[in-house]
């Protein structure tokens, strides 16, 4: 499967994106000239190879009527159009359709995160930096570039959005700012304080959010091709450059990240720690687990170990805390190596259709009836289930 990777321990923005994508394409030459055909009103872009703390990457700068976006900012250049506007301008663009599509849909995402932002209908949102000319050519380059590229899967690591405040259209804010906090929701993301400043803006949390096809580690892959994007800022003893990677993930083979939470219970009975399991499935829970244990003055107990996406964290402990009577929870982040698994449906003798569940990767193959569909299966025919199963 062609798998594309994409790091963002330096966050995201349009223009890192662009840029990473373009080093990944067999001709970049060639590419470039593609972006600048799109037809975007005094837009050109510009490639230059820049080092960040030594490591050399792709600065991908647009010029609208010959100045960059840092140089409008001082001259009062940047318009504030609303989404009909935007999209009206891409709709004449030079562009497939499905790539006008897409940034059609970013657009959209960004479009309701500023509407929640500031409380009002999207059709009165009107767009300050990302509605400027320079992001609708950021925009254009990353969904023409992947559709280029043409990914099976798009995989994109937890999104650092640095710290401290950003100054916008609308003043001062926390980072992240309110539109990209918005757009975040469900994502994987973070910050370590190692950062000050904004480095996720709303542009690229869009359009991660939009490419994504999943969120985590980079999963197992060869990978055949890196790419660097630059980001124009400098930040001491950090390179400022967004990696993305190319190539082909092994068959069968992943890795995701779960955390394993764990309590030890001594005061509850039978029925209440199997109700506490239930509950940890209800809200997300991958598995859990009961193992006997000996408490302290040798009393039996039970310990409950639970594992939960990256994700479903918070919501897991919540329930722990509210359906067991500990007053602690250990837990471990860990990454797993897990077999590729998907689902199909077969026949069995005299048409009854169940579900199959096959695992494969690392040269393993494993399939197996769902328990469920075969039970329900016996019991129409009146047989015992090793007598429907007997062909399979």
């Amino acid at each position: 499967m062609k798998t594309l990777y994409i790091d963002c321990s330096m966050g995201a923005a349009g223009d890192m994106l662009a840029a990473a994508l373009l080093e990944l394409m067999p001709d970049a030459d060639a590419a470039l000239a593609q972006l600048n055909a799109f037809g975007i009103h005094g837009v050109v872009y510009a490639r230059e190879r820049m080092a960040k703390c030594g490591i050399m990457g792709t600065h991908l700068s647009v010029k609208v009527h010959g100045e960059e976006e840092g140089e409008m900012h001082g001259h009062g250049h940047h318009e504030h159009k609303s989404l009909a506007h935007i999209l009206h301008h891409v709709g004449h663009l030079a562009l497939p359709e499905k790539v006008k599509s897409d940034v059609a849909a970013v657009y959209q995402l960004l479009a309701d995160a500023e509407s929640r932002a500031h409380g009002r209908p999207v059709g009165e949102v009107h767009f300050h930096e990302v509605g400027a000319l320079d992001a609708v050519a950021d925009i254009a380059a990353v969904c023409w570039l992947l559709a280029a590229l043409a990914p099976d899967e798009v995989v994109v690591s937890p999104i650092h959005v640095g710290s401290g405040t950003v100054r916008c259209a609308h003043g001062i804010l926390p980072v992240p700012a309110p539109a990209t906090a918005f757009l975040l929701e469900g994502v994987p993301s973070y910050s370590d304080g190692s950062v000050q400043g904004e480095l996720c803006t709303p542009t690229g949390a869009a359009l991660l959010k939009h490419f994504a096809t999943r969120f985590g580690p980079q999963p197992t892959m060869s990978v055949k091709a890196v790419g660097y994007g630059a980001g124009a800022r400098e930040f001491e003893g950090r390179a400022n450059l967004l990696r993305a990677s190319l190539g082909e993930s092994v068959a069968g083979g992943d890795v995701d990240e779960v955390f394993e939470l764990t309590c030890n219970i001594d005061d509850m009975t039978g029925e209440e720690v199997a109700f506490a399991c239930e509950r940890l499935f209800a809200v997300g829970a991958k598995d859990v687990v009961t193992i006997p244990v000996t408490m302290k003055k040798g009393r039996p107990g039970v310990m409950i170990q639970a594992l939960c996406a990256v994700t479903d964290h918070d919501a897991l402990v919540a329930a722990m805390f509210r359906h067991t009577t500990t007053l602690g929870i250990r837990e471990t982040r860990c990454r797993r190596q897990v077999l590729a698994r998907r689902e199909e449906t077969v026949s069995l003798p005299g048409g009854t259709t169940v579900r199959r569940k096959v695992s494969e990767g690392y040269g393993v193959r494993r399939a197996k009836l769902e328990f469920d569909d075969v039970a329900a299966a016996a019991r129409v025919a009146d047989m015992p289930i090793r007598d429907v199963v007997s062909d399979f």
